[in-house]
């Protein structure tokens, strides 16, 4: 059976808002979360995820909120990340409506609730978010939302991940995020390579050959996109056309 390759439209949140910027930084508003989420499920996004950039416990709170408002009117797979340090803040994710939640800080701060999450919820809820940056020599892995250098080697921890119980990565270039030049291509290739779990490829699509290449070249599952439908450069639409027609196998969409 071939699998279906997933395109997924990002939302970063910051006080009940989608925000893009550059390399995480210079940060604008783009809209409203909920009718964001709505509009791009119509167009044939397969997941929609959530990512709270504030993080503080009230932001989280505000999120649970819009996760909750979201899912009930959404049909596709819902991811919720930021802020969630426990167990107890998975179930109220999941509790709240999302499908999936993703862990980033948390998980280099304490790998154990990896562990913890998937055996209460299962492998398929717990998604490990890797933020990572080209130093010279490796790709180190970075938290809260890049601001902070850990000494850890992104391919090496993203394979501590899945044998923590992750069963899937979401990968972020930090060098390449909202520049619209590409993903990182051997970023995303030496950890699809490294584990058997679904790669997220995210930070740098600029138009469909990008989000091709992250799936054929990269060989990542699924390729996150956010700034340039935020900013109407593309559709949703017009992505899963060129995925099409690059002989990628995708889900189709009733008219």
């Amino acid at each position: 059976m071939t699998l279906t390759r997933r395109l997924l439209v990002c939302l970063d949140v910051q006080e009940g808002r989608v925000v893009k910027g550059v390399r995480f930084q210079g940060l604008r508003d783009v809209g409203d979360p909920v009718e964001l989420a709505m509009r791009y499920e119509r167009e044939g996004a397969d997941e929609i995820v959530f990512l709270d950039i504030a993080a503080t416990h009230e932001a989280r709170g505000a999120l649970l909120d819009l996760a909750r408002r979201t899912a009930e009117r959404l049909f596709i797979p819902l991811t919720v990340g930021g802020g969630i340090r426990t167990v107890d803040d998975i179930a109220e994710a999941l509790r709240a409506g999302a499908d999936k939640v993703s862990l980033n800080s948390a998980a280099v701060r304490r790998p154990e609730v990896l562990m913890e999450g998937a055996k209460r919820f299962g492998a398929q809820c717990i998604v490990a978010s890797i933020d990572a940056q080209w130093d010279g020599a490796r790709y180190r892995v970075f938290t809260a939302g890049g601001r902070n250098a850990t000494g850890l080697d992104a391919i090496a921890w993203a394979q501590e991940c899945v044998a923590r119980g992750a069963g899937e990565i979401l990968l972020t270039s930090i060098d390449q995020d909202g520049r619209r030049d590409g993903y990182d291509l051997a970023l995303t290739r030496a950890v699809a390579d490294a584990v058997e779990v679904p790669v997220i490829a995210s930070g740098g699509a600029g138009n469909a050959a990008h989000v091709c290449a992250a799936i054929t070249e990269g060989g990542a599952e699924g390729a996150l996109v956010a700034g340039i439908l935020h900013d109407g450069v593309t559709t949703v639409g017009a992505l899963k056309r060129a995925m099409r027609e690059a002989a990628i196998p995708v889900r189709e969409v009733a008219a």
